[in-house]
């Protein structure tokens, strides 16, 4: 399989470097380049690659813009290129579709390269237009996380404001809710309170605890792909090594 491949991003070191990268598979026939969305749009109606690497944040007229304008289902395969919040990426996540988180990395980069190959071999491209439009339907219609909750205590209903919680642990089917210096109970499973909270604040770093990003005040590296983190508070919390990735996104700046 021989494919003609489109970089779009306003970037110049983006694209030179995503260039740099295809240049390395003997599989793409062909690379071209467009620094704006309305670039973008021209080269896909008159070229028709078969991959599109595509920037999602761009001035004037950015990627998801590029993907109204061609049309969902004219559009070819297409890997985004994402700085994101942790919002879009779980968006992108949920709706199966596949991206590049900035800065790109070779390993990641490759393995994203290789799915877009499978998926242009095996895939309907009506398949893949359907989880283009879900993705925008969900971009444009964001959810609303938890703001508050009720916890019972002496007989008595106390709420607690979301944000005033530095982490999370789970105690069986209950969690602990740790405000401060205190601790509240709460019977809901963790992976049920975790989709109700915010992802921009709110992160899951074991598979026992989840911590609020804005009570946080230094990560380490400790072993094996695991990281202390210390809160404002002085509790050090302990990530587990299947949320290795998660942890390192926290420490790596979106551009």
């Amino acid at each position: 399989m021989r494919l003609t491949v489109l970089i779009v991003d306003d970037e110049p070191l983006a694209r030179e470097g995503l260039r740099m990268l295809l240049a390395d598979d003997p599989e793409i026939a062909a690379v071209q380049e467009a620094k704006n969305g309305r670039e973008a749009v021209q080269c896909i109606r008159e070229g028709w690659p078969d991959l599109v690497f595509l920037d999602v944040q761009m001035p004037e007229m950015d990627g998801f813009s590029v993907v109204h304008e061609i049309g969902p289902d004219h559009m070819p395969a297409v890997v985004f290129v994402t700085a994101h919040d942790q919002y879009a990426i779980r968006a992108f996540e949920i709706n199966a579709i596949d991206y590049l988180r900035k800065p790109v990395t070779a390993e990641r980069f490759v393995h994203s390269l290789d799915r877009a190959k499978a998926r242009l071999r095996t895939s309907e491209p009506h398949h893949e237009s359907r989880q283009i439009l879900s993705l925008l339907e969900t971009i444009a219609s964001p959810r609303r996380y938890l703001k508050r909750v009720a916890v019972q205590s002496a007989g008595k209903t106390s709420f607690i404001g979301v944000e005033d919680v530095h982490w999370i642990r789970a105690a069986e089917n209950y969690v602990e809710l740790h405000v401060a210096q205190a601790s509240h109970l709460l019977h809901v499973a963790m992976n049920t309170l975790e989709k109700s909270l915010d992802p921009d604040t709110f992160v899951r770093i074991h598979r026992s605890l989840i911590v609020n990003l804005r009570r946080v005040k230094e990560i380490q590296p400790v072993s094996h792909g695991e990281y202390e983190l210390l809160l404002q508070s002085g509790v050090r919390l302990q990530s587990g090594r299947t949320y290795h990735e998660r942890v390192k996104a926290l420490i790596t700046n979106p551009f």
